[in-house]
C-alpha cells in the first residue's frame, strides 16, 4: 500500500498524538498536514513534526488522500459544511469526535455526494501510544481505505474494527470512558490505603504500581482475568475477604449499571450532536 497524505483538520492533543504516531512508524513529513486556527498551535506542529501547517482547512485538505476530522463535536458541523465543497469524492474521512455518527457527516458534507467515512473512538491513553479505539466503516469505504484507518490509528494503540456503528456506544461505554473508572479505583484505593495508616505518597505509589503491573500481566497472560483472579485469591486468604466484600456490595452488578449509564448517554449525546 502506498503511503496516503494525511491532512489533519485541528491540531489539538489527540491530533498531535497520530501526528507523532505515524511520523515514529516512518511516515514522511510531507506525506503529512494540518490546519489550525490557532498560530501558535500551528508553530508547535511545525517544529515539532516538521510537517506543513495552514489556517485554511481547505488549503489542507487539497491533495490529500485522507482527511481527519480532529475538531471538538460541537464544530464539526460548521467544519464539514465549509468543507464540502473542497472535498474530492475519493477521500476517505476520518472522524474521532465523539457523538458524531456516519449519516450525519454525510449530511454536513454533502448529501449528493456518498462518502467514504470511518468513525473512531479512540480514547485517552493514545496521547501515550497506548490507547484503543473502536473503528467503523461506512459502505462506501474500500479495503484499502480501512488499511489506512487501521494503520493511522494503530499508530497510538490498538485497533479494533466493529461491525455496526451503533457498538461505538458500547466502544465509548467501555475504553472511551474507561480510564476514568480506573482513576476513580486508584483514587480510591489511595484513600483506603492512608485510612489504613500508609502515608498519601506511599499509598499512591503502591496503587498505581499495582495498577501498572497488573494490566500488564492481564494482557501478556495466556488465561483470562477470571483466571488471574483465581490463582491470586487463596481460600481464606486476605484476597479473598476483599472480593468477598466487594461482591457483597454488588461490584459486578454497579459496574454494569455504570457502563449502561454510560453507553446511554452516549446515544443521547449522538442524537442531540447531530440534530
Amino acid at each position: 500500500m502506498n503511503t496516503p497524505r494525511i491532512a489533519f483538520i485541528g491540531g489539538g492533543n489527540m491530533a498531535a498524538s497520530l501526528i507523532g504516531g505515524v511520523r515514529a512508524q516512518g511516515v514522511s513529513a510531507t506525506s503529512i498536514c494540518a490546519s489550525d486556527p490557532g498560530a501558535d498551535k500551528r508553530a508547535e506542529l511545525e517544529s515539532t513534526h516538521g510537517i506543513e501547517t495552514f489556517a485554511d482547512n481547505s488549503q489542507a485538505v487539497a491533495g490529500a488522500d485522507v482527511v481527519l476530522l480532529a475538531v471538538k463535536p460541537q464544530m464539526m458541523q460548521s467544519v464539514c459544511r465549509d468543507l464540502a465543497v473542497h472535498l474530492q469524492s475519493n477521500q476517505l474521512i476520518v472522524s474521532i469526535a465523539a457523538g458524531i455518527n456516519c449519516a450525519s457527516l454525510q449530511q454536513w458534507l454533502g448529501p449528493q455526494t456518498p462518502r467514504a467515512i470511518v468513525r473512531c473512538m479512540p480514547n485517552t491513553p493514545s496521547l501515550l501510544r497506548q490507547g484503543v479505539s473502536g473503528l467503523f466503516a461506512s459502505a462506501q469505504v474500500s479495503v484499502e481505505q480501512k488499511q489506512q484507518a487501521e494503520q493511522l490509528l494503530s499508530a497510538v494503540g490498538l485497533a479494533l474494527w466493529l461491525d455496526k456503528e451503533e457498538l461505538i456506544d458500547a466502544v465509548t461505554a467501555v475504553s472511551g470512558s474507561g480510564p476514568a473508572y480506573f482513576f476513580l479505583l486508584i483514587e480510591a484505593m489511595t484513600a483506603a490505603g492512608q485510612h489504613l495508616g500508609l502515608p498519601r505518597d506511599t499509598a499512591a505509589q503502591l496503587t498505581l504500581h499495582t495498577a501498572l503491573g497488573a494490566a500488564r500481566m492481564a494482557c501478556e497472560s495466556d488465561v483470562d482475568a477470571a483466571e488471574l483472579r483465581r490463582r491470586v485469591t487463596s481460600p481464606n486468604g486476605t484476597t479473598e475477604a476483599a472480593i468477598k466484600a466487594f461482591q457483597t456490595g454488588g461490584f459486578e452488578s454497579l459496574v454494569q449499571q455504570a457502563m449502561n449509564a454510560a453507553a446511554q448517554r452516549s446515544a443521547e449525546l449522538a442524537e442531540q450532536l447531530g440534530n
